[in-house]
C-alpha cells in the first residue's frame, strides 16, 4: 500500500507538470488527496487517542456452546421434583429465536473506562446471524437509556455485522464514559429470523424484547422482560498499564444461581467491589465465566470447562490471573443412577482435568488460583462417596501445590458444626448454592495480595 506520504508527491508532480490543469480540478484533486490521507490515518489517530492503553476484559460472560448431551437417567426422587416447583425461578424463559425484533441487555462493568469495544459470538451449530442495528449506551432504568450516551456500534466502520457459525466478532472502539457503579445496555436489532440463538441462559441481570429496530430509542415499546445474555459476551476498556483482568472459571456456583437478580451480587462482582476499593490505580478487570451445570472433563449444561478454555479464557484480552471453581457437578453427577459409565468422574479424574487447565494456563503465562469445592450435604445427590471424592479434591487443591494460590471456599462457606454442609445461613435452599452472604464470604476469602505479585 502506498503511503499518503508518497501520494502528495506523485499528485504534487501531477499538478506542477501539467500547468494547463484548471483550478477546478486541482481543487477536487487537492480534496480527494485530503480525503485519501485521512483515510489512511485513521486507525493510527485512533490508536494515539490513549497512549500507553491496551485492550481489557471488564466484563463478559461464557455461552453454551455445544447442546447438552442426550443423557437417559431416571427423574429425581418426586419430593426433589415438588421442590424444584416451589423454588425461586433462576432462569427465566426466553424466546429461541429472535425476527425482526431489539435485544436490550443489561450489564455492569467492573471498571470504570472511557473507550469500549463490544464483543459478539455466534456458536458453533447455530445458523449464521446479521445483526442489522447495534447500539450502547448508559442504562437509566427499566428499559430506558440516557440518550445523551447513546453510540452506535460499528463493524469494520459498518452498521451492519454478519456473524458466521462459530464465530466472535468485536466492535469498533466507541467512547462512552462509564463509573464501575453504573450499567450499561446494549442494543441489537435482528431485522430477519435468527433461526436459533447464541444464549447464555442464567442473565441475572435484564434484558428486554421489543419489536422493530429500537436499538436507538430512550426507552422500548411493547418491550417484554427477560433475564438472558443473546449474542452478548464480552466488554473491554482501553486501559493504561498495568491493568488487567481475573477471570472466575466455573460452574452454578460462580455464575451466581441463587443470588438475587439485578443486584450485583456474584463473588466475582464482590471481589471486583473489593479490587477497586484497594486498588484504584491498578484497577483489575473481573469476569465472571460461570456456567450453570458445568463440569470440568465432560459436556453437560455448557461445553465442559477444558474444551472451552480457550475461548472463555485464553481469548480474552488483558488476562493476567483465572480463579477456577470447577469439580462439584462431576461429582454430583456421577452419583445419578443409570448415568453411562463413560459420563462419571472419580476425584483422580477430576484432578487430572484441573492440572490440564493449570497446564494450558501456565504455558501461556497465566497464572491460576485454586478454589476448594464448597459443601452440598443435603443434596438430593449427596453421598458418601461424593463427600470422599470432594475431600479428595480439596486436599489436593490446598496441599499439592499444582496452584500458584489457593482460595479456601469450602472453610470460607462451611457450617464448623457439620462441615459436610453449608452453613445455614449461607444456604440458599438447595444445599449447593450460597446465597448473596455465601458469596461475599467466599468473595472475602480471597487474598488480594496475591494479585499484586
Amino acid at each position: 500500500m502506498r503511503s499518503a506520504a508518497g501520494d502528495s508527491a506523485t499528485m504534487a508532480a501531477v499538478m506542477v507538470g501539467d500547468k494547463r490543469m484548471g483550478g477546478a480540478m486541482m481543487m477536487r484533486s487537492m480534496r480527494l488527496l485530503v480525503l485519501a490521507a485521512a483515510l489512511l490515518t485513521a486507525p493510527l489517530a485512533a490508536q494515539e487517542r490513549r497512549p500507553g492503553a491496551h485492550w481489557v476484559s471488564v466484563w463478559a460472560t461464557a455461552q453454551d456452546l455445544t447442546p447438552p448431551p442426550d443423557l437417559k437417567v431416571p427423574p429425581p426422587p418426586q419430593a426433589v421434583i415438588e421442590s424444584f416447583k416451589t423454588a425461586p425461578q433462576r432462569i427465566v424463559p426466553f424466546p429461541t429465536a429472535i425476527a425482526d425484533q431489539t435485544v436490550r441487555m443489561i450489564l455492569q462493568p467492573t471498571v470504570g473506562a472511557s473507550e469500549l469495544r463490544v464483543q459478539l459470538s455466534n456458536a458453533q451449530g447455530k445458523p449464521p446471524l446479521t445483526i442489522s442495528a447495534a447500539h450502547i449506551a448508559i442504562r437509566t432504568s427499566g428499559a430506558s437509556i440516557d440518550p445523551a450516551s447513546d453510540r452506535t456500534l460499528t463493524f469494520g466502520r459498518k452498521g451492519t455485522v454478519y456473524i458466521p457459525s462459530g464465530a466472535i466478532v468485536v466492535s469498533d472502539p466507541v467512547t462512552v464514559p462509564v463509573r464501575p457503579d453504573q450499567e450499561l445496555a446494549v442494543s441489537l436489532y435482528v431485522r430477519g429470523d435468527s433461526g436459533g440463538v447464541t444464549t447464555h441462559a442464567l442473565g441475572l441481570n435484564p434484558a428486554y424484547i421489543a419489536k422493530g429496530d429500537q436499538s436507538a430509542a430512550a426507552t422500548l415499546a411493547g418491550a417484554k422482560a427477560v433475564r438472558t445474555y443473546y449474542w452478548l459476551t464480552g466488554l473491554d476498556a482501553a486501559l493504561p498499564a498495568p491493568a488487567g483482568t481475573i477471570v472466575a472459571y466455573g460452574d452454578s456456583i460462580t455464575d451466581g444461581f441463587a443470588t438475587t437478580p439485578g443486584a450485583h451480587r456474584t463473588w466475582p462482582e464482590i471481589l471486583a467491589q473489593r479490587l477497586r476499593a484497594r486498588d484504584g490505580a491498578r484497577r483489575w478487570g473481573v469476569i465472571n465465566m460461570g456456567i450453570s451445570g458445568n463440569r470440568v472433563l465432560r459436556d453437560g449444561a455448557g461445553t465442559s470447562a477444558i474444551a472451552r478454555f480457550d475461548r472463555d479464557v485464553l481469548s480474552r484480552p488483558g488476562v493476567r490471573w483465572v480463579v477456577l471453581l470447577e469439580g462439584i457437578n462431576d461429582i454430583n453427577m456421577s452419583q445419578m443412577k443409570g448415568l453411562p459409565e463413560d459420563q462419571r468422574a472419580s476425584a483422580e479424574d477430576i484432578i487430572a482435568g484441573l492440572q490440564t487447565i493449570i497446564d494450558k494456563a501456565h504455558l501461556h503465562g497465566l497464572k491460576v488460583m485454586g478454589a476448594t469445592i464448597t459443601p452440598t450435604a443435603g443434596l438430593w445427590l449427596y453421598t458418601p462417596a461424593s463427600e470422599a471424592s470432594r475431600q479428595t479434591v480439596n486436599r489436593w487443591i490446598r496441599t499439592r501445590g499444582a496452584f500458584d494460590a489457593v482460595a479456601d471456599f469450602d472453610k470460607a462457606t462451611r457450617d464448623p458444626q457439620q462441615p459436610s454442609r453449608l452453613r445455614p445461613d449461607f444456604d440458599s435452599g438447595d444445599h449447593v448454592h450460597p446465597n448473596d452472604a455465601g458469596t461475599k464470604a467466599m468473595a472475602d476469602a480471597i487474598d488480594l495480595e496475591h494479585f499484586s505479585r
